[in-house]
């Protein structure tokens, strides 16, 4: 058999998959998914970042670019390989089934965290195993960075580390190295919580790609002001002595929402970056393809023109475009690491410098079904689309696809059956197909869309800032009949390959 050029590929982020402990982890759940991903002849599995999940729990507002979230460490795990005392899941709490509850999770895996953490310092093998990873090259570049901050802001009942004392927030030389002394024993755990995410997910990339399944991995372009990586690394970042923003990013209005998106995230110094070769981006983008086959760069317009919205502004509208790196970021990359597998995600107001941007990179941009009907010839539709691309039927800041045409106007609604020739009684039924049947290369579906599901099932609403990121499947999510529907669908489309 040969490997088809078309691919077929699941948006599901590790979070929501089904596991006892209140949250999808990498443990036997993804083991399971991973297992049915396989039997449904699907070769992508597109995940949100991987990081410490941050303001309002978003993976979009991570706490480090380069650290793993350890809520997603698996306990299963950790007592099938002796890192776990045998009795401390006996009194695991019960949890909701449908919805990540975080603050209950956050509670119950910091315990289980620090158990295996005191239960591993006696055994020599795994102690050995943690010194050689925090002296990797790896992870030279962030995780001492990252450990001290963590046991800093835990230190300081999670505040900003703009609230901290100024010499910490400073990083004066003498506060820091004070600091590494009085909270030596919370860094190391901080170090142990890394070595545990790091380990457990190269497990479960291994498992995925035995099974011909690649990991599309998401790196959002900027990162939280209270982050690891702003108070580390501050010359990078448009904020001033105190670390406060003098500008911030989001977007202009437009489909999401009437006033823009205002993300309130720092800026960058591109100047500063380009000054230094873009090392801090170059690092960046070779850790996440440490944990991913490819990678989607989320809003990839902002490297040709992004919005720069003044700090204490009430609203994205008042902002402005300003000039991004554009091209010399990426020779930069190629330069250092080769040609880099990424995806663009180019979605948004898209003027000709992205397009030309995209053109010369030769990179696979973003077409969304959901976009597709909202005007008279949208270039979502799927007769606009090209082989190198990825077709979506939405992403995770859409609503399900049932959803999303119960919302519609009739105008729209009536498109879509025109366009489809169908009764829009399955519309996520119909978007599923009309993704698997694009030229595109890829298509990727979310699975809420694989199972019609409605807006209940929604992952995110841009623009709202609590109830989101918690959707999880339901436990029966991977029944053979569905997977068995999807690979006749991938044997249809050809996005699998067929035995001769």
């Amino acid at each position: 058999m040969s490997k088809p050029t078309r691919e077929a590929g699941v948006l599901l982020h590790p979070t929501s998959l089904p596991s006892r402990f209140g949250i999808g982890d990498l443990g036997p759940g993804s083991d399971a998914f991973l297992d049915w991903a396989g039997s449904a002849g699907l070769r992508i599995w597109q995940v949100l970042p991987l990081v410490p999940p941050g303001a309002h729990d978003s993976p979009y507002a991570g706490l480090s670019a380069f650290a793993g979230n350890p809520l997603l460490v698996s306990p299963e795990w950790l007592l099938e390989e002796g890192l776990l005392p045998a009795t401390a899941l006996e009194d695991a709490p019960a949890f909701p089934e449908g919805h990540v509850d975080f603050a209950a999770v956050r509670a119950f895996k910091e315990r289980i965290l620090r158990a295996s953490f005191a239960h591993a310092r006696s055994i020599a093998s795994v102690s050995a195993a943690v010194a050689r990873f925090e002296v990797s090259p790896a992870q030279a570049s962030w995780l001492p960075d990252w450990a001290l901050f963590a046991a800093l802001r835990a230190a300081h009942g999670d505040a900003a580390w703009t609230a901290w004392e100024p010499a910490l927030a400073a990083r004066e030389t003498a506060a820091l190295e004070a600091a590494r002394k009085e909270h030596a024993d919370e860094i190391a755990f901080h170090v142990f919580a890394q070595f545990l995410f790091f380990r457990q997910w190269e497990r479960v990339k291994r498992a995925a790609n035995a099974r011909g399944i690649s990991i599309l991995g998401d790196l959002p372009i900027y990162v939280a002001l209270d982050s690891a990586d702003v108070w580390s690394q501050r010359r990078l970042f448009a904020v001033d002595a105190a670390g406060r923003p003098e500008s911030v990013a989001g977007v202009p209005p437009d489909d999401f929402t009437a006033d823009g998106q205002l993300w309130g995230h720092p800026l960058y110094r591109w100047n500063v970056l380009a000054e230094e070769s873009f090392d801090w981006w170059i690092e960046r983008v070779r850790a996440n393809l440490r944990l991913a086959d490819l990678v989607r760069l989320d809003h990839f317009r902002g490297f040709a023109g992004y919005w720069e919205i003044p700090a204490g502004a009430a609203s994205a509208r008042e902002g402005r475009w300003a000039t991004g790196p554009g091209l010399m970021l990426f020779l930069a990359i190629r330069h250092a690491l080769g040609d880099v597998p990424i995806v663009a995600e180019d979605l948004g107001e898209i003027t000709d410098d992205v397009r030309q941007l995209l053109a010369t990179l030769g990179v696979p941009g973003m077409k969304v079904l959901q976009f597709a009907f909202g005007e008279m010839d949208s270039e979502h539709l799927p007769h606009h689309h090209v082989p190198n691309a990825v077709v979506y039927s939405g992403t995770h800041d859409n609503d399900t696809a049932a959803g999303w045409y119960a919302a519609q106007p009739d105008w729209a609604q009536e498109r879509f059956r025109a366009y489809f020739g169908v009764d829009g009684k399955d519309p996520a039924g119909v978007l599923v197909r009309a993704a698997y049947a694009s030229v595109a290369d890829r298509a990727v579906v979310p699975l809420q869309d694989v199972l019609a599901l409605g807006p209940e099932a929604r992952m995110n609403v841009p623009g709202r800032a609590h109830d989101n990121w918690t959707w999880r499947a339901p436990k029966d999510a991977f029944r053979p009949e569905v997977a068995a529907r999807l690979l006749r669908l991938a044997e249809l489309t050809g996005r699998v390959a067929l035995a001769r």
